[in-house]
């Protein structure tokens, strides 16, 4: 009977400190080859003769997919096993990366391919999150999301450099085939560790799965996903387009090759991101969570703004604006997510998260490709080209923090704002 079934699948369940180490584990493991596209970007622009613009169409595919796909895969989990959706997630991130490695050829191929990636991550980040959001109470709510942000920014960061060592040692066909390999071993791990459960219980009566009405009437959850719209946005446009930016200055300045590559530096800005990520959120649990968020914008805006004047003077000048610019980027990125998880209703939580994650990406989908398309209005790369795009950026934040503090939304549960 499917009480028993569950009654047994109850008695094999994992604590919760093991699920959540599970959970981040498997995420490091799926999310380690994410980034090897665009950390490979200078070198596949020139072996496929691709254009900024169809460059930054190939990065966006990603986000284009996920965006499409999460509020269909992410709803599913307020009325199906988390766990299923997660593993179709991760099913698509292997067959993505391992058909990249054996079979991209060009701008049509990689544009598809990225794209399924896009649609593997759309059942696997937001969904691993709301494993872990069903098993905490609102008090701890911030911290596992914190928890389980920081194990994708480490993951996500290393995949820089990893993917830039592994195509120099080998072949970019094999970094991609490394990345299938690892995906795969997540996929196991969580197929054979976590044992199955109980469908969450459906929203509200009157309600149906996929009408997201009640998450879009709920100001203070849209606020926080609005917010993290543009901060996707700028923190995409940073990650796609970080290495063709150094590797470009320092071409421009003349810069011998050093132990500061673009890729290191790049995978630099990833780690300090999540430890800003994760000091951020803590942050915002002692001060208050709207502060935080609002600091974090308005600083943003102004380095944005200092990239766009003096970025590309000189190489030394543009590491050290980009890395403190990347520890700004992430100082609101966990307080956004666990902001909208923890005003969201517990019932239409994980539809929640898909408008929410939705949102973030629809945003990552515009920033690389806006980039892209500048410099190619510009004339290709060059100081004005590189000024607008930050200017740009700078500009969607500034609109994004007025919209912010004007919905004004609420505290969590335990932060000092409340």
């Amino acid at each position: 009977m499917p009480t028993d079934r569950v009654a047994r699948a109850d008695a094999r369940a994992l604590s919760p400190a093991r699920l959540v180490a599970l959970v981040c584990t498997a995420q490091v493991f799926v999310q380690i080859g994410a980034f090897f596209w665009p950390a490979l970007l200078p070198q596949m622009m020139g072996r496929w003769q691709l254009t900024n613009s169809e460059a930054g169409w190939i990065t966006s595919s990603f986000y284009a997919a996920y965006m499409l796909a999460v509020p269909v895969l992410v709803t599913l989990t307020d009325r199906i096993d988390a766990k299923r959706v997660y593993l179709f997630g991760v099913g698509c991130t292997v067959l993505a990366h391992l058909a990249f490695g054996l079979a991209a050829q060009g701008f049509w191929s990689a544009l598809a391919l990225r794209a399924l990636a896009g649609m593997g991550w759309a059942g696997t980040y937001m969904t691993g999150l709301k494993l872990l959001a069903d098993q905490v109470d609102a008090k701890l709510m911030s911290r596992a999301v914190t928890g389980h942000a920081a194990s994708i920014g480490i993951s996500g960061a290393v995949s820089f450099v990893l993917g830039d060592a592994i195509a120099s040692a080998f072949s970019w066909h094999a970094a991609f085939l490394f990345a299938g390999i690892t995906a795969a071993i997540a996929w196991l791990a969580v197929a054979l560790a976590v044992p199955p459960r109980a469908p969450t219980p459906g929203p509200a009566k009157g309600g149906t799965l996929f009408d997201f009405r009640p998450v879009i009437a709920n100001r203070s959850a849209m606020a926080y996903a609005l917010a993290y719209c543009v901060h996707t946005l700028e923190m995409n446009a940073l990650r796609g387009w970080g290495v063709a930016f150094l590797a470009w200055v320092a071409a421009s300045a003349g810069t011998t090759e050093s132990l500061l590559s673009p890729t290191v530096i790049v995978t630099a800005l990833g780690l300090i991101g999540t430890a800003a990520s994760v000091l951020g959120n803590e942050a915002a649990i002692r001060f208050g969570r709207r502060r935080l968020v609002a600091g974090a914008m308005l600083l943003s805006i102004a380095l944005a703004l200092a990239l766009a004047a003096v970025g590309t003077l000189s190489y030394g000048l543009a590491v050290a604006l980009l890395l403190v610019y990347g520890l700004v980027v992430w100082l609101d990125s966990s307080s956004l997510t666990a902001g909208a998880a923890g005003t969201a209703d517990p019932a239409r939580r994980g539809a929640t998260l898909a408008v929410h994650s939705m949102l973030g990406y629809a945003g990552g989908f515009v920033g690389p490709i806006a980039v892209g398309w500048v410099l190619d209005l510009s004339g290709g790369m060059s100081p004005l080209g590189w000024g607008v795009a930050f200017a740009l950026v700078a500009a969607l934040m500034a609109m994004a923090l007025a919209t912010f503090l004007r919905i004004r939304p609420r505290e969590l549960e335990g932060d000092r704002g409340r």
